[in-house]
């Protein structure tokens, strides 16, 4: 499976913000999606989504069986601040998400393994949903997609608030979704991009560019990553 961007342009009156992107997203692998904050990367997940209009362009997904323009169905879309409805205990919400999604879940779990998956304890499943922490609120976030099981999952800044923990357990889900998957992670932290994502890509100049990824962990190509960006800034 393939995602194809097509001459995505956007702007917000006279400011353009992604000019003419044209790049290829394939399954089975985490992109780390990096730039400067205020880059664009929001908006580019935005477009994706329909929670914007877009100037011009398309978003072709193909596989096997033929190309369709992209549907917001196909999209799992996980923000930073995750919202949830507080009201409900956490196993009451995962009930209810798992009753009107029960027609499109394969195989379907019981509630007790869909809570050992993101490691949430059998004392705060009966808990409201208001008394999560951030992070608690998080993982329900993420555990609604995985249930979702959506082709194409964008995750815009999800870990960034985590403690070290939850960040470790989020990481290690992400990497077990990605099989069948396309997964875009959103991030301005390098090293977290590094340790996580399968390709590097850069929203420099208003546009994607992937980086070279031979030597991963080595300065000159963290230095050339740091320096595509510094000419970003220079360019504004």
């Amino acid at each position: 499976m393939k995602l194809a961007i097509k001459n995505l342009t956007k702007s917000y009156g006279e400011k353009e913000v992604l000019k003419d992107i044209n790049f290829t997203f394939e399954e089975g692998k985490i992109y780390g999606l990096i730039g400067r904050n205020g880059a664009g990367k929001t908006t580019f997940f935005n477009c994706l989504n329909e929670d914007v209009e877009i100037d011009r362009g398309e978003f072709i997904l193909s596989d096997n069986y033929g190309e369709n323009e992209l549907r917001t169905e196909d999209i799992g879309y996980v923000i930073s601040t995750p919202t949830v409805p507080e009201f409900l205990t956490g196993k009451e919400f995962l009930t209810f998400f798992l009753e009107i999604n029960k027609d499109n879940i394969k195989e379907e779990k019981t509630i007790d393994e869909y809570f050992d998956l993101v490691k949430i304890n059998k004392e705060d499943q009966d808990k409201l949903l208001k008394e999560y922490s951030h992070g608690m609120k998080n993982k329900m976030q993420m555990l609604i997609n995985f249930i979702a099981n959506p082709k194409v999952l964008l995750l815009d800044e999800p870990l960034t608030s985590l403690d070290i923990v939850v960040q470790e357990e989020m990481k290690q889900l992400l990497k077990n979704m990605k099989k069948d998957h396309i997964l875009i992670f959103s991030t301005h932290i390098l090293e977290l991009a590094l340790d996580l994502c399968d390709e590097i890509v850069i929203l420099n100049n208003k546009k994607l560019e992937l980086v070279e990824k031979k030597n991963l962990n080595t300065k000159k190509y963290k230095d050339k990553i740091i320096a595509s960006l510094k000419d970003e800034e220079n360019d504004k």
